[in-house]
């Protein structure tokens, strides 16, 4: 039971539905081709994210008692400088994003109760350094960056934007072009987390490994379907006096679809994702309405 109510306030903080761990990149939002990084230029990215779940699953993937509703939106603002400048090859790409989150959260099991909804400014990401390759037939990324803590954190209110500590992630990836005129693509793009103590919980989470996946066909330079998904797993165990037990995982997959408007230069993309074989972690569905403009 203890570690069905941490996990129950914990899982609200994460940020636009990164339902399954304490981290925060959250899951789901690159799909197909995720790892794919634009040319030089200047671009802004908008996610409409909206993660919701009525299951909390156990240690061993079981539905865990009580009755359990999480409705998560967030809208994030990504600024995008694709830069002239080009290290072993590669272009430097300097980013930053800038969430807004709206949490409506309750547990109820046996005769307690825990609910809370909040909106807010939630926490800042800014990568300073990524690189980006574009081969005739591939794309790669690597790169690195830091969430700070900007959003508002209160340990007795689980629905809070922010999460109260500072994450360093690193990014990989590469995008395959499986004909010459890149109309298949296949796409990989691994994330790892490192979080800092949480100083009003004295809790410091465990690390995150996650990837995400897309594969797909463009038709006529305008239209892309196919599937994306995600596979993320906690790899070390959460520490400090009021740490809880077990490790988190969560999976998923679904459809997606995109098209370009090339006078208004926009893409737009929209997929839906349904979790499974989750751990220790809420299980639901992640859609994301995404909208990119290049100036």
């Amino acid at each position: 039971m203890k570690r069905i109510l941490f996990l129950s306030a914990i899982v609200c903080m994460c940020l636009a539905g990164n339902a399954a761990f304490a981290g925060h990149y959250v899951k789901g939002v690159e799909g197909i081709k995720a790892a794919s990084l634009p040319p030089e230029g200047f671009y802004y990215r908008m996610y409409n994210v909206f993660y919701t779940a009525d299951q909390l699953k156990d240690r061993n993937g079981r539905k865990a008692p009580g009755d359990f509703r999480l409705n998560v939106y967030a809208m994030a603002n990504r600024f995008i400088y694709s830069t002239p400048i080009e290290i072993l090859g590669g272009n430097l790409v300097v980013d930053a994003i800038i969430p807004l989150v709206y949490t409506d959260f309750s547990y109820k099991v046996g005769g307690g109760k825990m609910e809370d909804n909040r909106f807010g400014v939630g926490d800042i990401l800014v990568e300073p350094f990524i690189l980006a390759w574009h081969g005739e037939r591939w794309d790669a990324a690597a790169g690195i960056g830091v969430y700070m803590p900007t959003g508002e954190f209160k340990h007795d209110k689980p629905a809070s934007p922010g999460k109260g500590f500072w994450t360093v992630m690193s990014t990989l990836g590469g995008t395959v072009y499986l004909d010459a005129e890149k109309t298949w693509s296949a796409s990989i793009l691994a994330r790892y987390e490192i979080h800092t103590e949480q100083k009003q919980t004295h809790v410091t989470p465990g690390n995150n490994f996650l990837f995400e996946w897309g594969v797909g066909k463009t038709f006529n330079e305008l239209f892309t379907i196919g599937a994306a998904g995600y596979c993320g797993w906690q790899v070390s165990k959460d520490s400090g006096k009021n740490a809880a037990p077990g490790y988190e995982r969560a999976m998923g997959v679904g459809p997606e679809i995109g098209f370009v408007i090339p006078d208004w230069k926009l893409q737009i993309s929209l997929r839906s994702i349904w979790e499974f074989e989750n751990r220790n972690a809420p299980q639901g569905n992640v859609t994301a309405l995404v909208f990119t403009k290049a100036f």
